[in-house]
């Protein structure tokens, strides 16, 4: 697993890399939108979302995405992951719902991943 900060970004060409090794065109991504950080590198999303809520994130902070490095503008992030299902926070579904923090959690990617 790798933790990606402002501190630190990440490339495409390391995110190919690692999707290469895991699931040929994804890689599955966890992002903070409070601490604006995010965790690449893992079999499972469950995985980054503990290490994560390990590292001092809140749940209700921490959403599920992946990642198309060969992709671009909007087909570069999907949000679809079992750990967006939350119901009390209005989300129902595996797909981040509201389009204001699909925007925030796109902004952060954009960010991070240069």
């Amino acid at each position: 697993m790798k933790l990606i900060t402002n501190d630190e970004t990440i490339s495409r060409s390391e995110l190919k890399a690692m999707a290469g090794k895991m699931f040929g065109g994804l890689i599955k991504g966890v992002v903070d939108v409070k601490l604006g950080v995010m965790v690449v590198d893992a079999e499972l999303h469950a995985d980054e979302e503990a290490f994560l809520l390990k590292n001092g994130s809140s749940q209700d902070d921490v959403w599920g995405i992946n990642l198309y490095p060969d992709e671009t503008g909007e087909d570069f992030v999907e949000f679809d992951s079992m750990i967006n299902v939350r119901p009390r926070q209005g989300n129902k579904s595996r797909s981040v719902e509201d389009g204001v923090l699909r925007d925030t959690i796109s902004g952060i990617v954009n960010t991070l991943v240069i």
